[in-house]
Formats: structure tokens, C-alpha cells, sequence
């Protein structure tokens, strides 16, 4: 069903079950209930307004089909109709909507494309690797030469001859 093909704006059976009525606002649910109408609201319709075809205005679709709906098949049937087009709009829009998203996936091109001269890509790597060796000339620097230099100066310190006597070094 197609949103030009839905129920007019008007009061119907809320479609969650309960025993109210809720605005249809011709595509969608509002938020605003009221309670079935009683028979004496149906009464005092009639007095008030006769079968003229002048009634207010936003209420005239339910002061027809108020009659009609008094049955539960009849406001299920209605429910389920506005049910259909509801979906049938969803699944109109979600098609829509994939329909864009491939268009935009399409017109993406991936970004290595962009670097794909091979001058900027071996400047790139030697950047990497010269980034790396300084790394780890700072770490050299920093923790294996302070300890390689104690290890060696413990080493001179503690030199025995072959008998097993220290020797001290002047």
C-alpha cells in the first residue's frame, strides 16, 4: 500500500490492543489517546450536528466510520491495513536507502590509490625503518651501554691470576 492509499488522519483503535483510540496523523502514529466514545458522545453527535455535511474540521472521517468500527473485525482489518502500509512504506524506504548507500559505495575509491607512486611508497619505508634504527640506538643508548660498561668494569675489578689471587689493578 502507498502512503496516498492510507487511512486519512482520524481516531482509530489503538493498534497496541488496548481498549482506546489513537491519532492516525495519515502516516504515522501520534502519541495522543482518548477513550472509545459512549453512546450518549453518539447521541448528542447526531443532535448537534444532524446528517449535515458540516462537522468540525480533523474530526469528520471518525464521525463516518465511527458507526462502522464498532465491531472488533472491523477496527482488526483497519489496524492491519494501516499495518501494511506502515510496512510496505518501510520496506520502500529501507530499498531506497540501499540503493544510496551502494551509489556512495561506488563513487568511494580505496585509499591506496593514493600513494601508489613508488618514489613516495620507498621514502615511506626508509622513513619507517630510519624512525626504527633511532629508536633503538636511543634504547642502546639509554639501558645496554650503562649496563655493558658495569659488567665490564666488574669484570677488570674482580681479574684473578692463576693461583686464584685478586689482582689489583694501578
Amino acid at each position: 500500500m502507498k502512503v496516498e492509499d492510507a487511512p486519512p488522519p482520524g481516531w482509530y483503535p489503538d493498534p497496541e490492543g488496548y481498549s482506546r483510540l489513537r491519532w492516525w496523523e495519515g502516516t504515522d502514529w501520534s502519541d495522543r489517546f482518548r477513550a472509545p466514545p459512549t453512546p450518549s458522545e453518539f447521541d448528542l453527535k447526531d443532535q448537534t450536528y444532524g446528517y449535515a455535511d458540516e462537522q468540525p474540521t480533523g474530526r469528520s472521517f471518525y464521525d463516518q466510520r465511527a458507526s462502522s468500527l464498532s465491531t472488533r473485525s472491523d477496527s482488526d482489518a483497519l489496524v492491519n491495513q494501516v499495518r501494511m502500509a506502515a510496512r510496505e512504506e518501510a520496506e520502500r524506504a529501507a530499498t531506497l536507502f540501499g540503493q544510496q548507500a551502494r551509489a556512495a559505495a561506488r563513487n568511494v575509491g580505496p585509499l591506496i590509490s593514493e600513494y601508489t607512486n613508488k618514489v613516495i611508497k620507498w621514502v615511506r619505508i626508509l622513513s619507517v625503518i630510519a624512525i626504527l634504527l633511532l629508536i633503538g640506538w636511543l634504547a642502546f643508548q639509554l639501558f645496554a651501554q650503562v649496563s655493558l660498561f658495569e659488567w665490564i668494569g666488574d669484570r677488570i675489578d674482580n681479574v684473578t691470576d692463576q693461583s686464584g689471587m685478586l689482582l689489583r689493578v694501578r
